[in-house]
């Protein structure tokens, strides 16, 4: 086995905390994020539900001590607060000691709050400065400077994979010695334009979502960020640092079947996971613990659930989707789904598939629906984006 990257730090809000202990408890005692929309004025709110994390504007505002003219979008506030929990959590205090980069990936970038003030931008030109901070790159100069990066920063958008190849890129460039430490994770905030857009393609639930339920009627969208420091043996070593766990392996894949579905053989899905496995020199079977994409769409999790099955066999691991807690975060879910993968590891617990029923028709594979403890050394995580970019990452324990 490869023991991979190193990993000394982490730091998370979504829609069931506001930091990795609070997500972690939430987790374990089977209390889920999903509710009505309370911050946005949409002719939605009261028909879909969302994992909406409950803090205002204003109040992440005066979390971050930004000043009353600032122009961070939404996003850019959460990932703010995520990457700052990460970066006191691997104990850095200088944060460009040694040869550090920054990758963020985020879907929505700056358009909550583009969207909000699009009809008053004439009358209206104090508002003009978000604008500026539209573009998904904005957001993550926005949290380089606020930590004091001096370094590599880069933005990563490839849909729902989005974090998982942030988190990838960060392993790769330590790997070639391009950089000695990396923060890597995404942020999306709801906004209307992801609700109106998902509620278009027919693939939102006006309840709870189910995945890989045969009844399952589609997803409920999220918000969230989250960040994990990545570092070099070498740093580790000077350093004596604590190592929470090691990216053992990752892939990318796509299955170039469609713009927005997943190919019904789940071909990327399974290309990713074979090639992280391939980085990692594991085997399925080394595996104890899949934290599955799991979105409750028709198409992912019969693709995705296909897939597990080409990879796995008939000695599937306990898999599950944490997605019923937290919502589908977007860019943000490959990044709190890496820190809910290091919890399963360091507390050796499967999280419960929440809302499961009814096995699907189309094979008998079947998720944990209760919280379960268990020796865990590695784990698998899943994630698939638009466009068929498909994505898996490998945690294995320190």
């Amino acid at each position: 086995m490869n023991k991979g990257v190193a990993i000394t730090g982490m730091g998370i809000i979504s829609s069931i905390g506001a930091t990795v202990e609070e997500n972690f408890n939430a987790l374990v005692n089977g209390r889920p994020g999903i509710t009505l929309i309370d911050n946005i004025d949409t002719i939605h709110k009261n028909n879909i539900k969302v994992g909406e994390i409950k803090n205002t504007n204003s109040q992440l505002a005066e979390e971050l001590n930004l000043p009353a003219d600032n122009n961070f979008s939404r996003t850019a506030m959460l990932a703010t607060i995520a990457a700052k929990q990460a970066v006191e959590n691997a104990g850095i205090t200088d944060i460009n000691e040694y040869n550090t980069g920054l990758i963020s990936a985020t879907t929505v970038g700056g358009m909550d709050m583009t969207e909000t003030y699009f009809y008053d931008y004439m009358e209206r030109p104090d508002n003009r400065r978000y604008i500026e901070s539209h573009d998904a790159g904005d957001n993550t100069h926005k949290i380089a400077n606020e930590l004091g990066l001096k370094g590599m920063v880069t933005t990563i958008s490839t849909a729902c994979s989005s974090a998982a190849n942030a988190i990838m890129l960060g392993a790769r460039l330590i790997k070639s010695g391009k950089l000695d430490r990396v923060i890597v994770g995404g942020a999306d905030a709801l906004s209307k334009f992801t609700i109106n857009g998902f509620k278009t393609l027919m693939i939102l639930s006006d309840t709870y979502n189910t995945p890989f339920d045969n009844n399952r009627k589609g997803l409920n969208l999220g918000e969230a960020a989250a960040f994990i420091v990545l570092e070099s043996d070498e740093v580790v070593k000077k350093q004596n640092k604590k190592v929470l766990a090691y990216l053992s392996g990752y892939g990318n894949a796509n299955d170039a079947y469609h713009q927005t579905a997943s190919s019904e053989n789940g071909d990327g899905a399974f290309l990713a996971m074979e090639k992280a496995f391939k980085i990692s020199g594991l085997q399925p079977s080394d595996v104890d613990y899949i934290n599955a994409h799991g979105t409750a769409t028709p198409n992912n999790d019969l693709s995705e659930g296909r897939a597990l099955i080409r990879a796995f066999g008939s000695n599937m691991p306990d898999f599950s989707s944490t997605k019923p807690f937290t919502g589908h975060t977007l860019a943000a879910a490959a990044a709190i789904e890496a820190v809910y993968s290091i919890l399963a590891l360091q507390n050796g617990v499967v999280y419960p598939n929440l809302n499961f029923e009814t096995p699907m028709e189309e094979f008998n594979i079947i998720p944990q629906t209760v919280l379960k403890e268990k020796e865990i050394n590695h784990v698998l995580s899943n994630s698939f984006g638009f466009g068929g970019n498909c994505s898996t990452l490998l945690f294995s324990k320190s």
